[in-house]
């Protein structure tokens, strides 16, 4: 880390939930354990995987307001990049209020959720991304997107590849992580992404792309856009696209059914399978398949031939992406 680099002490919240005091006991009362600490990036410890299904488990806390749903989770779990934007509500006094959903997907569900301070204006809308058990999702395609990416031990990779139920477990919980760690990178890069704000095992807390009263920001297959909307959308969609393949990265299954337009501007969202185009084998095969579904709609609204040269444009992206000496 540079010196110069933000640091967060709260992003270690579960890291320092159980430190001792001069006592030789934990903050709660617990003799405290000798055993070292054994947090890592990523995925959740077992230690926390345990204290997250506590959390889950108890009865409400007392004093939750009536209109929520539970306390903010901003103590637990991984957190977005800094600098975080000034929106977010970071107070861990904060309520989460779910109010509906916003989407359902083959691995996910999305529901739209209120963060806000209980007697204050702030609050801010959030989306919360749930993806499924792996015995209710509707996506059985891993291995392709899986290609080229690899946990740390062993076994659980076998588990993986085997999909035995401790190994499904993994699957589910390593898209939610492959998504957040993307999302920050990709955010950091300046690539129209939403905000990724925190992730609590399964659960991946996102920025909210669409108007205060909760309206969600319409994809790019409900447009019917103007010659020159048309044309500065195929700019910002191309820019985007060389922007992921800058990052090594094509999204793996755009459309424009996962491009939001918010007040003129793009967004790419559902980026857990996010390809690798250099590890991945058939990493070329999906950055073409990504540049001809999305040119597939824009010549369809009209967008001249001229502007839309299908061969220059992959092999371009593939030079970006150092598939193609330049």
């Amino acid at each position: 880390m540079h010196s110069s680099d933000e640091v967060d002490p709260d992003d270690y919240p579960l890291r320092n939930r159980n430190r001792t005091t001069n006592t030789g006991r934990t903050r709660g009362g617990r003799r405290s354990s000798e055993q070292p600490d054994r947090t890592r990036g990523g995925r959740l410890t077992e230690e926390e995987r345990d204290l997250l299904t506590a959390l889950r488990e108890e009865p409400p806390a007392s004093g939750l307001p009536e209109d929520a749903d539970r306390w903010s989770t901003w103590d637990t779990g991984e957190r977005g990049p800094l600098p975080r934007p000034s929106w977010l509500v970071t107070e861990l006094a904060a309520v989460d209020q779910e109010l509906g959903v916003l989407k359902t997907g083959k691995e996910a569900d999305v529901e739209l959720i209120r963060r806000s301070v209980p007697g204050t204006a702030r609050e801010c809308l959030l989306a919360a991304k749930r993806y499924r058990a792996p015995d209710h999702r509707r996506f059985h395609r891993d291995a392709e997107y899986l290609e080229g990416r690899r946990m740390r031990k062993s076994r659980e990779n076998r588990a993986m590849s085997v999909r035995s139920s401790f190994g499904r477990g993994l699957l589910a919980e390593q898209w939610a992580v492959a998504e957040f760690r993307v999302l920050g990178e990709l955010r950091s890069a300046g690539i129209p992404v939403p905000y990724p704000v925190q992730r609590v095992g399964t659960e991946v807390l996102l920025e909210f792309v669409g108007d205060a009263d909760g309206s969600p920001a319409p994809r790019l297959a409900e447009l019917r856009p103007t010659p020159d909307v048309l044309e500065d959308l195929w700019i910002q969609t191309l820019s985007a696209l060389f922007g992921l393949a800058e990052q090594g990265l094509t999204h793996g299954d755009l459309s424009c059914y996962n491009v939001l337009v918010h007040n003129g501007e793009i967004v790419l969202i559902d980026l857990p399978q996010a390809v690798d185009v250099v590890a991945n084998p058939s990493g070329a095969r999906y950055l073409e398949r990504d540049v001809r579904n999305i040119t597939d709609w824009f010549r369809s609204r009209g967008l001249p031939e001229d502007r839309i040269d299908l061969p220059e444009v992959s092999r371009s992206l593939s030079q970006a992406a150092r598939l193609l000496p330049r």
